[in-house]
């Protein structure tokens, strides 16, 4: 709640006075917020550190064991597609940390993932590789890509836009975990 708070006033006291019923905020309301909330957690990530980015139950919770394990073994049987050092991509191309990202063309959130990446692979040892989900339809459908952005790392895979704490969170770890 803090955290919300401090957001909240640093983005303006017209935000902080203006009474909104965030839940009614349209998509493009929502996404100009969100993108607001982002370049202010960006310039100033103390907001954020001292924040716990770990699930509180342990994960993984044995009722999703069959799942992640039948996720591994589709990451696998399509890694030399997924993790082809011949795909466009930027960052360290001898990283361990590896995130393939499927986007597409007009996808606001992709572009907004793809900036998070490049951020992130200034600070961290990271290989990104870009899909386009459209131009390699069968892998995409093969994953069940579905939301987009859609990031597949060695041993996950993430549907929708993360945040680049989160990611941050995921490349502390190793992406190959």
């Amino acid at each position: 709640m803090k955290l919300l708070l401090g957001i909240v006033v640093l983005l303006g006291p017209g935000v902080a006075m203006a009474e909104t019923d965030f839940r009614a905020l349209t998509d493009t309301e929502r996404y100009i917020l969100g993108a607001e909330i982002r370049e202010v957690i960006l310039e100033n990530p103390s907001l954020v550190s001292g924040l716990s980015l770990t699930l509180q139950s342990p994960y993984p919770a044995p009722a999703y064991e069959e799942e992640i394990a039948a996720d591994h073994a589709l990451i696998a049987r399509h890694a030399d597609a997924l993790f082809d050092d011949d795909l466009p991509g930027f960052g360290n191309p001898t990283a361990d940390n590896i995130i393939t990202l499927f986007t597409a063309e007009d996808c606001p959130p992709c572009a907004e993932a793809e900036r998070d990446l490049r951020y992130l692979s200034e600070s961290y040892e990271l290989k990104v590789m870009l899909i386009d989900r459209d131009a390699h339809g069968d892998l995409a459908d093969a994953l069940e890509v579905g939301e987009l952005p859609f990031y597949v790392m060695p041993r996950m895979m993430i549907q929708g836009h993360m945040p680049a704490p989160v990611l941050a969170g995921y490349l502390e770890k190793g992406t190959g975990q």
